[in-house]
């Protein structure tokens, strides 16, 4: 019957509360008020102590305090109860009837009083709650799949709840306070919201592989100015359908772009399938998408930026320690090249 590992501090003296308005205690906890005051948590520690023991004097060594002071409380807290937990005899004590169902109820209590306060602890220490986290796209490999799997191992113990979409929207969520953090694509600059760039990723075209220029290693934007491009809606679809329209427009050049509601692994289906080329990142020139071939694109020098955008004001445990792990993650992986994402409706 152990208390667990609460601690304790001993008291000289015990206030005694008022009722109602006086404690400021009313509504429905002024029923618990009443206890408030009479029964100490370390006369509830120190009767555990005398129940695992069966001896007032042993169970005084144990707690480090004197037998007096033990055999004093438990003296008083038998009074306040109106009950005797112990039958006391020369060679010690046993326990009544009632003293072992109310301590049993009360090891249960303090157990779970224990529980409370380490899982308090290991909430603001991160060790334990909630993360909310939002992507841009599939995280089957990259960075980010190194970090959600890095993040997991090391924090066996959280709840994380992940959400896919455009960049707008996942900030939108940040600002709502319905998601803790979003990696998206560029560092944009929010009011209200922090932002770090963090890892960067190449911008390849994919194109079917029996397309004329599937064996090209490279190619330039004036190679694809006769092409029709293909675009998610979501995730960072959006952003680069006005990559494509800027790059092709400041060559002069007239794109076509056809769009569609679907996921990454489709879209790279419907470019096998010969429905257009597309943009995308974190593709190697193997692609692992059959019947898709991969160039990199001369004209594109720098490689697009993606950034953690989160709220300054929250304190969260968990979102403090995946800022702290990316940017480590961040500082192995490369340094981050300047944005160079465009637009084709610069603000």
């Amino acid at each position: 019957m152990v208390a667990g590992s609460i601690p304790v501090t001993e008291t000289t003296a015990d206030s005694s509360p008022g009722k109602g308005e006086e404690d400021g205690v009313v509504g429905p906890y002024q029923f618990h008020s009443s206890l408030v005051g009479r029964i100490s948590l370390v006369a509830l520690v120190q009767a555990l102590a005398v129940a695992d023991h069966l001896d007032f004097r042993w169970a005084a060594e144990a707690l480090g305090t004197n037998l007096s002071t033990v055999s004093q409380r438990i003296k008083v807290l038998e009074g306040n109860l109106g009950v005797s937990l112990f039958e006391r005899h020369p060679r010690g004590v046993r326990l009544t009837p009632t003293g072992r169902s109310f301590l049993d109820e009360i090891a249960q209590g303090l157990e779970h009083l224990d529980y409370a306060v380490k899982s308090a602890g290991m909430i603001v220490r991160g060790e334990q709650g909630h993360l909310g986290i939002g992507l841009y796209s599939p995280i089957a490999e990259g960075f980010l799949a190194d970090l959600l799997k890095d993040y997991r191992t090391s924090h066996p113990g959280v709840s994380i709840e992940i959400a896919e979409g455009r960049a707008h929207g996942l900030i939108r969520q940040v600002r709502e306070e319905r998601l803790d953090i979003a990696f998206v694509l560029g560092a944009p600059k929010i009011a209200d919201c922090q932002c770090r760039p963090l890892w960067t990723e190449t911008l390849v075209v994919a194109l079917p592989a029996q397309h004329p220029l599937a064996e090209a290693e490279i190619v330039r934007w004036t190679d694809l100015a006769t092409e029709t491009f293909i675009v998610r809606n979501g995730g960072i679809g959006p952003q680069l359908h006005d990559h494509i329209v800027a790059r092709l427009t400041e060559r002069a050049l007239r794109p076509t772009v056809r769009h569609f509601d679907v996921g990454r692994d489709t879209m790279m289906s419907l470019v096998a399938q010969g429905y257009g080329l597309a943009l995308t990142t974190g593709l190697e020139p193997k692609s692992s998408f059959p019947n898709v071939a991969v160039c990199r694109i001369a004209d594109e020098p720098e490689p697009l930026v993606f950034s953690a955008v989160w709220l300054p004001f929250n304190r969260s445990g968990t979102l403090r320690d995946i800022l702290d792990l990316a940017q480590r993650q961040s500082q192995r992986v490369r340094k981050v090249a300047p944005v160079r994402l465009v637009t084709s409706h610069p603000s």
